[in-house]
């Protein structure tokens, strides 16, 4: 049995006990009407109802809390004590709860000596009451608010959930990154010291170097695969072919895009009777929506609620989602990712397989003459869906829109930096209009109801293609459109000449245009010109404590105006604050004007320097 923590000899008691307080609390598993008054139990529960039912003041049909109970610091045998920083209102800490309850269980069935103490940080004793209510552990009272605090400053808690995990006979500090081991390696990280982590590590290491389809798949207690009837495949079925292993989660749209073009090129693969499987681990933390996806999928999958899933997030280093693993007929892994080949050749993806670097390569000759063949119709026309829609919905065929240069405007009224990006692309659109007359925008909307695409629409004076439009997902997949607002810009030829016009447009303005990389090279030329008549160095009202040094450099963004810059930024390297030449520059010419002004008559004041006229 392990020692008892005691205040002394530097264990856990001698920051846990607080003043006159030398005792945590438990949830007794009773419960008593919701009575304030009454503290922590140190006699049984029955002497209390006893007590309640002769005062008359016991009624079956209040409602009820639970009771704790007290535990003195001294009687904690735990060898191995996490000191949990939680509380109720914390999104990220229910979701890490659940799990270090199931580890925490788990632990005492193999009769670890492990406990977990309670700090909370809720904002009242009822909130406290309710979350602890669900926990199996220790809790520091949370009328002691000045040793929870104490515990905070302690161990310099900035953020929760935090998991300090100690050795309660000496204190010694195992690790603060406990939430990290728990999601991590539950409670195969007992007890939870850098040793035992790196010693996993090394079994992890050693499993990659041995790797076999078994490994990767199964465990002691577990020989099969599951398929979305029930049935039971032994995972030796596996043994010989090309694998798949795909992370999945029921509702997230990348996710559920994928999967739906993977199933298109499984089916064809299969078809070609090529050696080649796909398996489903799950991410859902429920089995109702795994099975909800599951269903759809004609693969096989992982157990729902195995621990492999868990441990092959970490296994894989998982860290985007979706990902695609392959491993080979020989067991092992291939490639980490190839989720990005089949989302840039969509269903065409199947023509690479198995993925290796002659059939990678065959796949992007094909996407470069595919690229190469670009037009403005093979972009915009699928089947009937031949035309863009004008502000009062008449239908404009894109025949009319060929030989001029379009931005393609990924945008929606939810986005906030797409609502306010809108006025400066109205104000250059109009702009270039009124010099080039074959020039138009098509806004392509991510909005997710019909009013809120038509209030957005009515603040452009361009063309849309209409809200339910199929022909927008595949623009997206074309273009990897990751986020908004984005802006892509086709040439009058129908080719790709500009991936970020917006970022063009934000640094040149209606200059930019046509997005071409020689109108591009002639701003750069035309500003590097400029740059050879600015002050090398000078001091701004923005930033008065250094001197601002002249300097080359790619995008950045104004400490002044807040918008993009490009090519030259007056910089304080040392603060790392830029300013646009324009904004740097225009006080230095304010106070020229104001000292030309004052100037006596036949003088000009210029250039810092003042002179006859």
């Amino acid at each position: 049995m392990a020692e008892a923590a005691t205040a002394d000899g530097g264990g856990i008691g001698e920051f846990l006990v607080c003043g006159d307080r030398d005792f945590l609390v438990r949830n007794s598993g009773e419960q008593v009407p919701p009575f304030p008054s009454i503290p922590p139990l140190p006699f049984p529960l029955q002497f209390v109802q006893i007590c309640l039912r002769l005062c008359g003041l016991l009624d079956p049909m209040m409602p009820v809390r639970s009771v704790s109970v007290y535990v003195k610091v001294s009687s904690v045998e735990a060898s191995t004590v996490a000191l949990y920083f939680s509380a109720s209102w914390c999104p990220p800490c229910k979701r890490f709860t659940p799990k270090l309850i199931e580890v925490y269980n788990e632990l005492a069935s193999q009769g670890k000596s492990f406990e977990v103490v309670f700090v909370s940080g809720d904002q009242d004793e009822e909130a406290f009451s309710a979350y602890f209510a669900k926990m199996p552990w220790l809790a520091v009272p949370f009328s002691d608010s000045e040793g929870r605090e104490g515990l905070d400053g302690r161990f310099k808690v900035t953020g929760i959930p935090h998991l300090v995990i100690l050795n309660a006979k000496n204190g010694e500090v195992y690790t603060e990154d406990g939430v990290e081991f728990v999601s991590e390696y539950g409670v195969e990280a007992y007890p939870f010291t850098q040793e035992k982590i790196n010693e996993l590590k090394e079994q992890e290491k050693a499993a990659k170097d041995n790797q076999t389809i078994h490994t990767v798949f199964g465990t002691a207690a577990r020989d099969y695969l599951i398929s979305n009837k029930g049935d039971k495949v032994p995972i030796s079925e596996l043994e010989g072919k090309y694998v798949g292993l795909c992370f999945v989660v029921n509702g997230y749209g990348p996710v559920d895009d994928f999967t739906e073009v993977l199933a298109k090129i499984y089916e064809k693969l299969k078809e070609m009777g090529e050696k080649f499987e796909v398996v489903a681990v799950s991410l859902d933390s429920d089995e109702s929506s795994f099975n909800k996806s599951f269903a759809n999928m004609p693969w096989l999958a992982i157990p729902h609620g195995d621990k492999m899933c868990e441990k092959l997030v970490r296994y894989f280093e998982l860290s985007t989602l979706p990902t695609l693993v392959l491993i080979g007929p020989d067991g092992k892994t291939l490639n980490n990712n190839i989720a990005d080949i089949i989302e840039d050749h969509g269903c065409e993806a199947w023509e690479g397989f198995p993925f290796n670097a002659e059939k990678l390569d065959i796949l992007a000759e094909k996407a470069k003459a595919k690229a190469a063949s670009q037009t403005l119709e093979s972009l915009l026309v699928s089947g009937d869906l031949d035309f863009v829609v004008g502000k009062d919905g008449t239908k404009v065929p894109v025949s009319e829109l060929v030989g001029k240069t379009v931005l393609l405007y990924f945008s929606a009224k939810w986005c906030g930096p797409c609502r306010a990006f809108l006025p400066t692309l109205v104000k250059e659109y109009n702009k270039i209009k009124e010099k080039n007359k074959d020039f138009e925008i098509i806004f392509i909307s991510s909005d997710r109801d019909q009013s809120s695409f038509d209030e957005f629409f009515s603040e452009m004076p361009w063309f849309a293609l209409p809200l339910e439009d199929e022909r927008k997902a595949s623009l997206k997949k074309t273009f990897k459109i990751q986020g908004i607002p984005s802006l892509v810009a086709i040439g009058p030829t129908g080719q790709t000449v500009a991936r970020d016009a917006k970022n063009l447009l934000m640094i040149h303005g209606a200059d930019a245009f046509p997005f071409t990389k020689e109108k591009l090279d002639e701003l750069q030329k035309k500003m590097d010109e400029m740059a050879k008549g600015w002050p090398e160095k000078l001091k701004h009202e923005l930033h008065d404590e250094h001197e601002l040094v002249l300097m080359r450099c790619d995008v950045y963004s104004c400490d002044g105006c807040e918008d993009l810059g490009h090519t030259w930024t007056y910089r304080c390297e040392e603060c790392e604050f830029d300013l646009h030449p324009k904004c740097a520059l225009a006080e230095v010419k304010s106070e020229e004007n104001k000292a030309s002004e004052e100037a006596p008559a036949g003088y000009v004041c210029e250039g810092g320097v003042c002179r006859k006229a």
